[in-house]
């Protein structure tokens, strides 16, 4: 597999682990679809979308030119985040559910999917530390590297909310509790791997 097909898998693998997470963006999506129907989905996706491409368009701007001086510290603590990350996700996945009693309004889908992600914390921080140290190394290796990044990200968000809403809008589930779980765990046990191969690598550059 060539960069930018691995690095459209690690987007897409990345992004799902956070997309399955219960939170902020996945009640938006469960709420939308209970007016909306299906289409809540791609709609709280790109309202996610446009603000992960803004924190991507900081980052390169604000890191571009010192990219060599700090990538290292970057790499780190990116490393370290994606294991707790990991092992929070597989801790998580043993109770982990998806509602459909999401009571009250939905408002504009493509507003809440904006604002559930940006009063996230964890989104931040996922960003601030995972995020801008997997763009930087992409950025190292080309703007292609980025984008492959990047869709490989929004394709296991788009696909997944939209599943979401399908689901919630037909009063089901997408996935059984047990194979939900399940996807869930391994997208943890990923991250804590992942984490560790690329402390590994950054430590022998280093």
């Amino acid at each position: 597999m060539d960069g930018a097909g691995t690095a459209l898998l690690i987007g897409f693998v990345i992004g799902l682990s956070g997309a399955l997470a219960p939170g902020p963006t996945l009640i938006a999506t469960i709420r939308g679809s209970l007016s909306e129907g299906w289409t809540a989905g791609p709609k709280v996706s790109a309202g996610h979308a446009v603000i992960e491409a803004g924190m991507v368009v900081v980052i390169i701007a604000g890191i571009a030119e010192i990219a060599e001086t700090i990538s290292v510290p970057i790499a780190i603590i990116g490393g370290v985040v994606l294991i707790l990350f990991g092992v929070l996700t597989l801790k998580e996945s043993a109770n982990a559910g998806i509602s459909t009693d999401a009571a009250g309004p939905a408002g504009n889908s493509y507003v809440a999917g904006a604002v559930s992600s940006a009063a996230n914390p964890y989104f931040w921080l996922w960003w601030l530390t995972v995020g801008s140290s997997l763009v930087l190394e992409a950025l190292i290796a080309g703007p292609v590297i980025v984008i492959a990044f990047m869709a490989g990200h929004w394709f296991s968000d788009f696909g997944w909310f939209t599943l979401v809403a399908v689901g919630s809008a037909r009063g089901t589930s997408v996935l059984p509790l047990r194979y939900y779980r399940i996807i869930l765990g391994a997208c943890g046990v990923f991250l804590m791997l992942f984490g560790v191969s690329y402390l590994l690598k950054t430590v022998s550059v280093w």
